[in-house]
Formats: C-alpha cells, structure tokens, sequence
C-alpha cells in the first residue's frame, strides 16, 4: 500500500472510531445526566428524601462501571482471539440495543420496584458494553497508525469521550426546550435514549467498511496450527496471560487512570447534581448546568488532540503527569468558583478541568497500547483502563455526594480529587516511558514485568 493510501485508510479508521466511540460514549454519559437530574423522580419511591434519592440513583450510575471489568475481561479474551473488529462491533451493538431499551422502560409509579431493577440490568450491558469498546476502538487505530503519529490518531478514539458529553448535554438541553417540564418528566426524557438505535448502523458500517490491524493478521499467522483449530482460536486465555506477564503494569496503568476517572466523572455528573440540588448544592437551573458541563467537554476536545500529538514528539509520561498535578490543584479553585452561581464562573470552573483531564486522557490510548504484547494487548490494555475505571468513575458521584454532605463540604471534594491525582502522579512515575517509536511485535516474546 502506497503511503498515501495507508494515510487515508488510517484517517477513515479514525474518524470511524471516532463515530463510535461518540455515540458509544453518548449512551453511557446519558445516562450520567438521567441519573442526576432524573431518575431519582422516576425510578424510586415517591416521597424518599431527595439526598437519598440521589445517592440511590448514583448507585445505579455506578453499576455500570462494575460491570467494565466484567466487559474488559471477555471482550480482551475474545479480542485477542478473534480480532479486534469483530468484538468492537459486538461491543456496539449491545451498547445501542440496551440504551434504547432503557427509552422504553416503564417508571417506579407504573411497575414498582421492577423499575429499578430492570435500569439496573440494563446498566450493567451499558457497562459490559463499553468495557470492551475501549480497547477495540484504540486498538483499530494505535495499531494501524505510523509510529510516530501514534498518540495523534489514537486520540480520535479518546476524543469520542468529550463530543458523547456533548451530544448527551445537547440531546437533554434540546428536549428540555422543546417541551414543557412536566412533559419532560412525563415521556420527553426518553427521546434521547432512543436515539442511541444509531449506534447499530454505525456497527453494520464498521463490520462491512473496516479492517482488521495488520498486527491482529500478523498475530495469526505466527500462531501454531493445531489440528482443524483455526490460529485464532488457538489455546489458552490471553487474559490470564496479560495477569502472568504483566501483573504490575496492569496495576500500574489502573492508578494512572485514577485521576482521569474521578475528575472526569466529578466534572460531568457530580457538578449537575451539586449546581441543581437545593439540599445540599446550589440550587440552580437544569439548563445553566447542562449548558456549563457542555462548555467544559467542548474545552477538552482540543486539549485531547494537542496532548496526544506533543506526546508524540516529547513523550507520554510528562503530559500525562503535569494535567495530573494541574487538575489536583485545580480541585480547590472550582469549587469557590461554583459558588459564586454565576454561569461564567461555573463554565471556566469546568472548563479548566476538563483541560486538564484531557491532558491525561489524549497520550492514554498509545500510552497502554504500547505497555502490552499484541497477543495480550486487548487484554492487558482493557484491565488497567477498566480496573482504573471502577476505581475513579464508578465511585467518584457517590464519594463526592457524600462527602458534600459532610462536615468539610465541597472542601471534601476537592481533596478527594488532589488524592486522586497523587496517586497517578506516583503510578506514571514508575511506569516507564512508552514513545519509543516500536511497539512490541506480534512473533517476538514481550518482556514482562
């Protein structure tokens, strides 16, 4: 293939994971809004105390990051058996299937408690979904990019994070104008979870339209052939595998990721139920915070291009470090910001975070691309992504609630996150720099830890 012809394949892979992984990332950020403002209304008791109310429905919010490891651990096995393409596309299609679905669940007031507990089977395939659609995404492009674009492209993927926010603010703040607030609460919620049916078109395109890695084919052709066993289905568990050779960077990977998912998950669902909540928040409008969190995921889109590309050039470790510091820092100036009530405040309170979210989040893709082997990339690189994810996202609404509840307030909170961001600043200080231009080939043994 001619260099121009790999450069406009590799471009249509990654604005076709970047299609993806945004609706894909829609879907599950969607449901971050519903919680907060939402379900705690329609999925439980009338008349619980609205503290509870809201600690229940982010209860609900954080089954969906126990379930990602879950998702990691299949869809690595079968990732790196099978190929990349095809457990993305299975990753896809349950993502979009099981939002819909959520469209049309019943309310508390119609079936009782088999409200809640058919939102929470539900979150869980939202959350085995996207603990396999990370890998498979990032994959399709860190292993079809030119080495030292690699960071570049792999943040297309990376990038469907923010615009899913985006899409999902976009989606709620459309309905909420279109309707009014008891129409939305009646049936004008539902809307955008139904629109999550094109996600499934997008996974009919990327089965048809897209490749698999050439270092997937490589991987089976170097494996042995055994009997009528085809190469791709050849013995032994790539998960297990990853655990054997790679144990702590495994770890490793999980505690840089620490500070991305609790800042991150702080600044898109926590800050709506903290600026909404008049019990213990500041009691503003929907609209004034939905539009302030859109505003900060827009600010983080250039923030995950321009990181990933300097990480190309000066590595990743150093810029995924200093948005560490920044955003440990920044956790004590937001709040005071916040509250202030004014819109600008708030927007440049968030904004700024997701700055430096995006910082971490941009090099991430290449960065545990190239930690792991192919034979255990799927594998290796999904548990350190989503073990950190149930670490940091998972618990980080209710930590958060909680510790606003209690006697140091939003002070609480922002300790909480400069505690986060220690712990990756120590854990990507010990990892070893990745921006060596190789990634570790398909037929030679990988060093392990």
């Amino acid at each position: 293939m001619s260099g121009k012809s790999k450069e406009k394949s590799i471009t249509k892979v990654a604005l076709t994971s970047l299609a993806a992984t945004s609706i894909e990332w829609y879907d599950f950020f969607l449901y971050a809004s519903a919680a907060a403002l939402i379900f705690p209304t329609l999925f439980f008791p009338a008349g619980m105390d609205p503290v509870l109310g809201l600690i229940a429905s982010f209860s609900t919010f954080a089954v969906g990051f126990f379930a990602r490891p879950v998702g990691g651990i299949v869809f690595g096995h079968f990732g790196d058996k099978l190929g990349r393409k095809k457990v993305l596309v299975v990753a896809l299609l349950m993502m979009g299937i099981s939002t819909t679905l959520i469209g049309c669940l019943p309310t508390y007031s119609s079936i009782g408690i088999a409200a809640p507990v058919l939102l929470v089977v539900l979150r869980f395939v939202q959350g085995l979904a996207i603990g396999g659609q990370w890998a498979g995404a990032v994959l399709l492009i860190t292993e079809s990019a030119p080495p030292e674009k690699r960071g570049f492209y792999g943040s297309f993927a990376q990038v469907g994070a923010p615009v899913g926010v985006v899409l999902a603010n976009l989606a709620f703040l459309a309905v909420t104008a279109s309707v009014s607030p008891e129409a939305f609460m009646d049936w004008g919620w539902r809307l955008p979870f139904l629109f999550s049916a094109v996600l499934i078109g997008i996974a009919i395109y990327v089965q048809l339209k897209i490749e698999d890695t050439d270092d997937f084919r490589e991987l089976q052709q170097a494996r042995p052939q055994k009997g009528p066993v085809a190469p791709a289905a050849a013995t032994g568990s790539p998960v297990l595998e990853a655990l054997r050779l790679y144990p702590g960077r495994i770890a490793l990977a999980a505690g840089a990721f620490l500070s991305v998912q609790v800042g991150f998950y702080i600044l898109i669902a926590f800050v709506i139920a903290y600026g909404t909540n008049a019990t213990i928040g500041l009691g503003l409008p929907k609209s004034t915070m939905l539009f302030a969190v859109l505003v900060g995921a827009v600010a983080m889109v250039p923030s995950v291009l321009v990181s990933a590309a300097i990480s190309d050039r000066y590595g990743r470790r150093g810029i995924f470090m200093l948005g560490a510091l920044l955003l440990g820092l920044w956790g004590f100036v937001m709040f005071p910001l916040m509250a202030t009530k004014s819109f600008a405040h708030i927007a440049i309170a968030i904004a700024v975070g997701q700055v430096f979210c995006g910082m971490m989040y941009g090099p991430q893709a290449a960065f545990f691309s190239e930690m792991f082997g192919t034979k255990v990339r799927y594998s290796g690189a999904s548990l350190g992504y989503q073990l950190g994810a149930i670490l940091g996202g998972a618990l980080a609404p209710l930590i958060a609630t909680a510790l606003l509840a209690g006697p140091y307030g939003a002070l609480g909170v922002s300790c909480y996150i400069a505690g986060a961001s220690v712990v990756t600043l120590l854990a990507t200080y010990v990892l070893k720099e990745t921006n060596d231009r190789s990634m570790p080939s398909p037929v030679v043994p990988a060093v392990a830890d």
